[in-house]
């Protein structure tokens, strides 16, 4: 068993090219089905088990209060296992090849409206000094490019192109892309890197985006500077990088821009996860059916 997973774990990450972090959560869920195999019912090898232990453990979980989200999750991690292991032709069949996922339900993401962009900018128009300048730029480049966080923290100075206006950024599963970035931004980038020369101490200096202590910027520290810009102008529940992203493609569908098009722009692998940012943009289609249909001219 030992070797399988290990087989599994190199699978993930050399040929899914799945991150650090989605390798260690999958290996987690498996190792925690594992335990309770051992314990419930005596059985190490978890290859061979049926869908009522998979069932058993799936209720276990409900009842100590693990959202139906957590443990499709869970369950999408043994899925992923039970393929490998039907890939490498060591089961004939999965387990959970009839199981269905448990109901969740759907969270609406509300983005930002574009007045209540302005309105978190407008206090630092004129910014001075490193941090207000790399603030400010933060912002704006979520806003404008439509970057996720772990996209924009592990940014390199190498994969900024300031006369092409572009950067390439490296998405889910190590696959690169490259997204064109507005003139006032490249405007921002000079004067960024200006400010960043400054600084006195340098540590991770490949990374675009520095502390004043020349480290590479965290998660938590991402969060915390959009959250802080946006919780004076918005009453939105949730204020992080994932609505400024959210905001971005919601933005662009609602002025015209092409569901394909937008996909690109966001690293989307299928439409499918696009689509979802459709849903915002329905009360301005609303409004140019409304205009535009001649049954409503009259």
């Amino acid at each position: 068993m030992a070797t399988n997973k290990d087989a599994f774990r190199d699978y993930l990450q050399l040929e899914k090219k799945y991150s650090s972090h989605t390798v260690t959560a999958y290996c987690n869920d498996i190792a925690s089905f594992e335990s309770f195999n051992k314990i419930h019912f005596d059985q190490e090898n978890i290859e061979q088990v049926n869908y009522s232990q998979i069932r058993t453990w799936i209720v276990s979980l409900v009842d100590n209060d693990i959202s139906n989200t957590s443990v499709n999750r869970k369950i999408a991690s043994l899925k992923a296992f039970y393929k490998f292991l039907l890939k490498t032709k060591q089961i004939e069949v999965s387990p959970l090849l009839k199981h269905k996922a448990l109901k969740t339900p759907k969270i609406l993401q509300i983005p930002f409206s574009e007045k209540e962009l302005e309105d978190a900018l407008i206090h630092v128009q004129n910014p001075v000094g490193f941090e207000e300048i790399r603030n400010k730029l933060i912002v704006d480049l979520f806003y404008t490019t439509g970057m996720r966080r772990t996209e924009l923290i592990h940014l390199k100075v190498v994969n900024v192109n300031l006369s092409g206006g572009t950067v390439k950024v490296l998405g889910k599963r190590n696959k690169e892309r490259i997204l064109p970035v507005l003139p006032i931004i490249i405007n921002q980038f000079s004067l960024y890197l200006k400010e960043r020369s400054s600084v006195l101490s340098i540590v991770d200096g490949d990374y675009f985006f520095l502390t004043k202590k020349g480290l590479k910027l965290n998660d938590s520290f991402v969060y915390r500077l959009i959250n802080s810009y946006f919780s004076a102008v918005s009453e939105k529940v949730k204020k992080s990088p994932h609505i400024l992203r959210h905001t971005f493609a919601t933005h662009l569908l609602n002025n015209g821009a092409d569901l394909n098009s937008v996909k690109e722009l966001l690293g989307h692998s299928s439409l499918a996860s696009t689509q979802i940012y459709t849903h915002s943009s329905l009360t301005e289609l609303k409004k140019v059916y409304e205009d535009a249909h001649p049954r409503n001219q009259k």
